[in-house]
């Protein structure tokens, strides 16, 4: 069995757009796997086939599978024709070789893409099923069987395979258009930028430090993150903007309580003036309602007239418990945890406003006369380029 078949989910319901959402998957597909052997990747009706050439990795395919967005699942598979003895056969002999498997009941689920067999598809399930229990004394559970035994029957051929493994979901990357993400190193940012990733999106990444005040303890953060999330979309830009200047201009001019507002504000305007020229068309935030001082319902709305794009903001209705379980899930939460100097924290006041008025916030920033800082900010960002499975520049 050298051969893996792949089926979508929400593709299906995209009516006559889906042409283009099977080609970006289908090239999406082509890109993660293209170092692991795979000969071809061929679409079917309403599902795809990934055959491996002889010195393929089935292991390390699946794996780069269960990371493309888009497919509902996907199972290791066989192909043989359409003659149901063959079919049979195939099965008995392909059951073989499944890894040492306990085994008691199991069900056939046969599917004919192709109506013109002869044999209706529980014609089909029954003589398979027949054949599956008199050679191996399995019992026959249709409710919840110990092994699936899929059959997918087309014009001249059969992929038939055992079990199911859960795809990534979402939307295959590309197809939403682009967004960028300020990536601040810790727990939530990640999982925002993932799930806009599910959703489609290509996801370019803001990491906002205050090196040389701190370490570049977040920077390397930052860079660890984007590579382990552009094992997800495959291509990912990482901007390292330099923000101490900003924040020790800030600490002379602003009072205290409007300070963390302010800083959010700047951060915003120079995120928006990246993403514009990245042809980025939202930013997107981790920032969760009432989870700190900043992110309560007015501060978030006095923080998103600094922008001029939209901010979207994946996890603004999630607990924390919520966003820990996501970012374990991910692999981004060990990374997360590694204690650091993050800007943010950095001059931040004992008691910050949780109400901030906008004419407030605006007059503290005509005395910070930002502008100057801004244009430096941008000016001194640093590019870092990623792509999987090979690392380059050039993105």
């Amino acid at each position: 069995m050298r051969s893996i078949v792949i089926h979508y989910n929400e593709i299906a319901l995209k009516g006559r757009n889906r042409p283009y959402f099977t080609a970006r998957l289908v090239r999406n597909i082509r890109e993660a796997t293209a170092d692991a052997g795979v000969k071809y990747v061929r679409v079917l009706n309403g599902r795809f086939e990934v055959e491996l050439a002889p010195e393929g990795d089935m292991a390390v395919v699946r794996d780069r599978i269960s990371r493309v967005f888009g497919i509902g699942n996907f199972a290791r598979a066989g192909r043989t024709g359409v003659d149901v003895d063959e079919i049979g056969a195939r099965i008995l002999e392909s059951l073989g070789g499944l890894d040492g498997r306990q085994t008691t009941s199991f069900r056939i689920a046969a599917r004919r893409a192709d109506k013109r067999h002869a044999m209706t598809s529980v014609d089909i399930e029954r003589q398979l099923g027949g054949m599956v229990q008199a050679a191996t004394g399995w019992k026959v559970d249709l409710s919840h069987p110990e092994l699936r035994i899929n059959v997918e029957m087309m014009a001249g051929e059969t992929l038939y395979s055992f079990g199911k493994e859960k795809g990534a979901g979402g939307l295959p990357t590309g197809v939403s258009g682009r967004v960028a993400c300020l990536l601040s190193g810790g727990i939530d940012s990640p999982v925002a930028a993932w799930r806009m990733m599910r959703r489609g999106c290509r996801v370019h990444f803001i990491h906002f430090h205050s090196y040389p005040v701190l370490s570049r303890a977040s920077q390397e953060k930052a860079v660890e993150l984007a590579r382990l999330l552009t094992t997800w979309q495959l291509r990912s830009r990482l901007y390292l903007v330099p923000f101490a200047d900003i924040q020790q201009k800030a600490l002379m001019t602003v009072e205290p309580a409007l300070r963390v507002v302010v800083y959010r504000r700047l951060m915003l305007r120079i995120a928006d003036r990246i993403a514009r020229k990245a042809r980025a068309q939202a930013l997107v935030t981790g920032e969760v309602i009432g989870q700190v001082a900043s992110q309560t319902l007015e501060n978030m709305t006095v923080i998103d007239g600094a922008s001029t794009l939209p901010v979207l903001r994946p996890l603004v209705g999630m607990d924390k418990d919520e966003i820990v379980e996501a970012a374990q899930a991910l692999g981004t939460f060990p990374i997360s945890i590694i204690p650091d100097q993050d800007c943010c924290t950095l001059f931040t006041p004992k008691h910050p406003s949780t109400r901030a008025s906008l004419s407030s916030v605006e007059a503290a920033e005509a005395a910070l006369d930002g502008g100057a800082l801004i244009e430096a900010a941008i000016k001194a960002a640093e590019v870092r380029d990623f792509q999987f499975p090979m690392i380059k520049s050039g993105v």
